[in-house]
């Protein structure tokens, strides 16, 4: 049997992936989360074959909480998006993510695109893979990416200087530079569009 994690915080989606995974006969669903933290948490605990995870769910997201849990465990991840960005497939592979795959696919396609990674090997949709080729590089600086990550919890100046261990004024310069690259009015746009590009 495939033992799987599965979160996501859309319950009903959540839920419904569930039953349906467990229909079949060599997945069982071990454990559900609705949040990346619970997600973390509940891998450390049931210490799934396979984590099933939806890119978008707080209070971080997938992404960061793959990352965490292949730090520590041997599980496998899934990343299902419905905003498939390739700097995101970049990131997810760079983290040794084995599948990453739209919600839009179906249940009986992802339980097979399951078994494969259990199996060793890598699914990665062909529309994601493509649109990766294509993209644009990143603008912006390490050093802008990083204010922008903290940023994005809608810290201020002075808990971003603190988070990143610069001066205020420092944080500042790099936020504003992000911006004017960017095009964007506001810090948080910034952020957003950044984290939209799948560059934090």
């Amino acid at each position: 049997m495939i033992r799987l994690l599965i979160a996501d915080d859309e319950d009903l989606l959540r839920g419904a992936l569930a039953a349906l995974l467990g229909l079949e006969q060599d997945l069982v669903v071990v454990a559900e989360a609705s949040t990346s933290t619970d997600a973390v948490r509940l891998a450390r605990e049931y210490r799934p074959d396979i984590a099933v995870l939806d890119l978008e769910m707080p209070p971080t997201d997938g992404l960061r909480a793959a990352e965490e849990i292949r730090a520590e465990l041997p599980t496998q991840i899934v990343l299902v998006t419905r905003h498939a960005r390739p700097a995101v497939l970049r990131r997810a592979l760079a983290a040794g993510i084995r599948g990453f795959v739209p919600k839009t696919t179906a249940a009986a396609r992802l339980a097979e695109i399951i078994r494969d990674v259990a199996a060793g090997r890598r699914y990665v949709d062909p529309d994601i893979a493509a649109s990766a080729l294509t993209e644009d590089d990143c603008p912006l600086t390490d050093r802008e990416l990083e204010v922008l990550r903290a940023a994005r919890t809608g810290a201020s100046v002075a808990e971003i200087a603190a988070a990143v261990h610069l001066a205020p004024g420092t944080v500042r310069n790099y936020l504003s530079a992000a911006m004017s690259k960017l095009g964007a009015s506001t810090r948080h746009a910034a952020a957003h569009h950044a984290w939209e590009q799948g560059w934090i």
